[in-house]
């Protein structure tokens, strides 16, 4: 079950609004500490791993949120590839629907920490012009397939460790600064919000997939 947060506000920027996301959550990620399957490291060091495909690096103690303003957004990100289930994958696909974005592998604890939660919202959006694609930046097919058959994930994953095409799709637009990373992409195609280390609860996404939906397109 995924454990309650207190999100505290502690900036408000030109850019965008930081909340640091404390609490139980590191609880929990002190436990994954035990069993860790991945280190931590400095935001540019996981940005240079992440782009080389070694991924080594997650936020241990503390995720944030960052929610980017619409006058304040770069431009729509055009990515695709492969599922794990060998499907060609275009975001033309699901053009003016709002999407969440999930970079994964299976050997990251917090990834698995957060999959109830990322699967829970994709149930209740489902349908509403909603979509949810995962991005696993590590594992082949095979492995990305037995995660989702342990975790009932019905989205679907692109298998982007060979090829790298959706990683460096959106590392022109946003910052990927570690793994698991869930980005709100608005109804044209913008990174609208991003969620830096595990989900902490459903809620939090939900409501930010509320928000974009909110939004004019």
């Amino acid at each position: 079950m995924p454990l309650a947060s207190t999100i505290r506000p502690i900036r408000s920027g030109r850019r965008s609004r930081i909340r640091l996301i404390r609490g139980a959550v590191g609880v929990a990620l002190a436990a994954v500490t035990a069993v860790s399957l991945t280190a931590c490291a400095p935001d540019d060091a996981v940005s240079d791993s992440f782009l080389s495909g070694e991924n080594t690096g997650y936020v241990a103690a503390d995720g944030a949120i960052v929610e980017i303003p619409v006058s304040e957004r770069e431009e729509p990100v055009e990515f695709g590839g492969v599922t794990e289930d060998g499907e060609r994958f275009d975001s033309a696909d699901i053009a003016g629907q709002v999407a969440v974005v999930n970079f994964w592998y299976a050997g990251c604890a917090p990834c698995r920490l957060e999959a109830d939660a990322l699967e829970s919202v994709w149930q209740d959006f489902e349908g509403q012009g909603v979509s949810f694609i995962g991005i696993n930046t590590r594992d082949q097919a095979d492995t990305a397939k037995a995660f989702s058959d342990e975790f009932s994930i019905t989205y679907p994953s692109l298998i982007d460790v060979d090829t790298a095409e959706a990683k460096l799709a959106f590392a022109e637009e946003t910052t990927i600064q570690a793994t698991p990373t869930t980005l709100v992409l608005d109804k044209q195609g913008r990174v609208a919000a991003k969620i830096i280390g595990p989900i902490d609860g459903a809620s939090i996404l939900s409501t930010l997939v509320k928000d974009a939906l909110a939004e004019d397109s």
